[in-house]
């Protein structure tokens, strides 16, 4: 099994570039307060890296 990590959406996608609320989509995240359990790959590190002000990240 890969390594996960949580992500929780902290922040509202609001007001933000296009780009952002496409990657906090892309994780999975609907509202603030959601926490989802993704896979650690590239792809999605990416992403948390582009909306990182956004999110909080665990483990």
């Amino acid at each position: 099994m890969a390594n996960t990590v949580k992500v929780t959406l902290v922040k509202s996608v609001n007001g933000r570039l296009a780009n952002h609320k496409a990657c906090v989509k892309g994780l999975g995240l609907r509202r603030i307060g959601h926490t989802v359990e993704i896979q650690d790959t590239p792809e999605n590190r990416g992403m948390i890296n582009k909306a990182y002000y956004l999110l909080r990240v665990e483990g």
